[in-house]
């Protein structure tokens, strides 16, 4: 029993409740990916050091910090969309920025508090740019398919306003659908980032969702004519939105 009693309305927090997202988009028009089926999320906030020791301190250190960068570690399982072969879209600029030099090496990123229960914390968000570094870390005869990646960050990172909001974006909405003669349908409309169902007709898709904006989905086998599509996320269902197949 803990002697030292915690004020009221209290919780401990979870090793879990982090989120780490990637800018897809421009930096002034950022569009952001979370970084899904991430674990052993690792920050760092290394010091850059000035000397300014002087006779004054007698021949003891004397350092200030003028300024913190940013840095994390952490893995990342390898999701692909069956029907292309891709990777899911973070993981493919991940892998891409790992792979490249100059600015193609770089990536802007976003972490934040993200707590189950009660309200972000308001201060612990930040955004930065980094460099990557990508390995994989199973290379077993049986194993899942799993990156281990980190990050080192590119000059002072940026304090920002905590963007989490446990319903993401709301109930789903559906403004627009197009087809890419593959069998493929690109759903554009909002709440679309943690998309965890899409069904034509009833019947449930493959799908891989892009941003908060657009999921694309695999067209069932056989479906002709007008079909009703529905989007699920966290907060609930869209309504139907009657798409015309070609």
């Amino acid at each position: 029993m803990n002697r030292v009693p915690l004020p009221a309305g209290t919780a401990l927090g979870k090793s879990f409740e982090y989120g780490l997202d990637l800018n897809l988009g421009l930096y002034a028009s950022p569009v952001w990916q979370a970084i899904r089926r991430m674990s052993g999320y690792a920050p760092t906030f290394p010091p850059t050091r000035e000397d300014v020791a002087t006779y004054d301190d007698e021949g003891g250190p004397n350092e200030d910090v003028t300024a913190r960068s940013f840095a994390a570690a952490f893995t990342v399982q390898v999701n692909r969309l069956l029907s292309s072969g891709l990777y899911l879209p973070e993981v493919e600029k991940i892998l891409a920025a790992a792979k490249s030099s100059g600015e193609a090496a770089v990536l802007d990123i976003r972490w934040y508090h993200k707590p189950v229960l009660g309200t972000p914390n308001p201060n612990d968000a930040g955004r930065a740019f980094v460099t990557v570094e990508a390995s994989r870390q199973n290379t077993g005869n049986s194993s899942n398919e799993i990156l281990s990646v980190s990050l080192t960050g590119k000059g002072s990172y940026l304090p920002i306003a905590n963007p989490y909001n446990p319903l993401g974006s709301g109930i789903p909405t559906i403004s627009s659908v197009a087809g890419d003669g593959g069998g493929m349908i690109t759903i554009d409309g909002t709440g679309m980032l943690d998309v965890s169902n899409v069904t034509i007709d009833d019947v449930a898709v493959e799908h891989l969702p892009i941003n908060a904006g657009t999921v694309v989905a695999q067209l069932p086998d056989g479906a002709t004519g007008d079909v009703e599509i529905v989007v699920t996320n966290a907060a609930g269902a869209s309504q139907a939105y009657t798409y015309t197949l070609l």
